[in-house]
């Protein structure tokens, strides 16, 4: 009889709500397929329980409070590996599993990785095709390098993740703009961790990738996936779906394949699974970032789909030291498409064409936004903005494309604008006034 895998520490579930339910139940059912879990978190999610083996009961944002009880865990029972698919963790993930011995990278290149200052210094240095940036110290400072390099350029946070802050800006004026929102824009919470300051980059023009890495040992990087991003309109830079085609010829390309490698190599990363994302420029592809983790946006459901790869399974074995499974067991596509507000303002109505469920080729239709939430429309919009998504199977891009349009065409979706919802909102609040005021004789009519 085979013996029983030997449990493997996730750090952080992910989060409470509905939402976050929806993004992260499927990489975590994976994980738990295939080894008890132990959870390091301040609390368990209720959606999160039933993968779960043990909860460590820890404030992930404090590192020493956290390797101190982990360490403590270990003393007494078997850890197998440390993961997380939180970008906020992959940092202490290297440290604990270098502190407990377990297979892992550098603390200093999942460092490399959060801080996208760092990332672009190492890059030049090691001669990977990327974009010229600086780490701006203030609006002028930002304006002034704009000016010196040409425009457009993007504006970004440091350290943040899911397109949070990132702004391409025009102007003096939008750079301006643009360096205070990255000042001050997050998301999941990213601000607690990783350091802080605004980058100003070179604009990379063309379709945007992002490419699932496997990396099994020092210089040995394996393409898993490569996604084509549809991306929202200027000046943000939100993601608004995303294809997975097993036929995509970028799987194997060498050009794509080197450039990988490179940056792999450049940031230290010797093991573990990364979401880099690429820039296909008319002067080749160029590094966009690397990301310490694997892909979120449900990239784990469209790779298996389209190509038979369980994403979060293969991070887990390579987390534990096992070689995982990469060889695709089939060549579909899958795509996924998000839902942004058409307004700012309540969401009053808003409903998925439940019947389509029906068709084979729906894999999920999720709402991740309740009728009462207030919601911020382009460009203003953020990744918590999103109202539902849907993903869909098929034998190609165009058939996807065709799919995902045919689902949204069935959306209803009513929002009643912000000026409209204060004025509901004063409304009732005078009607609730006037039930608990005195009684009073009608006024005669005009």
């Amino acid at each position: 009889m085979p013996e029983a895998p030997t449990s493997l520490l996730l750090l952080g579930a992910g989060g409470t709500t509905a939402a976050s339910a929806a993004y992260r139940r499927d990489p975590l059912a994976s994980i738990a397929a295939a080894y008890p879990v132990v959870l390091a978190d301040a609390e368990a999610p209720d959606w999160a329980r039933p993968y779960l083996t043990d909860h460590i009961t820890v404030d992930l944002a404090d590192t020493e409070a956290t390797a101190t009880a982990v360490k403590a865990y270990a003393a007494h029972h078997d850890l197998s590996g440390v993961l997380t698919y939180m970008e906020n963790h992959v940092v202490t993930a290297a440290l604990l599993a270098q502190q407990l011995g377990l297979p892992g990278t550098s603390p200093q290149s999942m460092e490399a990785c959060r801080d996208k200052s760092t990332t672009r210094y190492l890059l030049d240095v090691h001669g990977v095709p990327s974009a010229r940036a600086v780490l701006a110290d203030n609006a002028e400072a930002a304006v002034a390098w704009a000016v010196a390099h040409g425009f457009p350029v993007m504006v970004k946070p440091r350290a943040q993740a899911g397109s949070a802050g990132v702004m391409r800006a025009n102007t003096p004026s939008e750079v301006r703009d643009a360096f205070e929102r990255a000042s001050h824009e997050t998301v999941l919470g990213l601000d607690a961790y990783g350091p802080h300051g605004v980058l100003v980059e070179e604009f990379l023009d063309g379709p945007e990738i992002s490419v699932e890495a496997a990396v099994l040992g020092p210089g040995e990087s394996r393409i898993i996936a490569v996604t084509r991003k549809t991306v929202g309109p200027p000046p943000t830079a939100q993601e608004y779906g995303h294809c997975v085609d097993a036929r995509d010829p970028l799987l194997t390309d060498p050009e794509l394949a080197h450039l990988i490698t490179t940056a792999v190599n450049a940031v230290g990363v010797t093991r573990g699974t990364l979401c880099i994302e690429v820039m296909l420029t008319a002067r080749g592809p160029r590094i966009v970032e690397i990301n310490g983790r694997i892909g979120g946006d449900l990239l784990h459901v469209l790779i298996n789909e389209a190509l038979g790869l369980d994403l979060a399974r293969i991070a887990a074995d390579i987390a534990t030291g096992a070689r995982p499974q990469l060889a695709h067991t089939r060549e579909l596509s899958a795509a996924i498409q998000f839902l942004y507000p058409d307004q700012a303002g309540v969401v009053q109505r808003l409903t998925l064409p439940s019947q389509l469920t029906e068709q084979p080729w729906v894999e999920r239709l999720e709402t991740t936004a309740e009728p009462g939430a207030h919601v911020a429309a382009p460009p203003a919009a953020t990744y918590g903005d999103r109202l539902a998504h849907w993903i869909v199977r098929g034998t190609g891009p165009a058939q996807c494309a065709s799919r995902l349009s045919q689902v949204e065409g069935g959306v209803e979706l009513h929002i009643a604008s912000s000026t409209r919802a204060a004025t509901q909102a004063t409304v009732a609040l005078t009607d609730v006034k006037a039930l608990a005021a005195p009684s009073t004789p009608p006024l005669a009519a005009p």
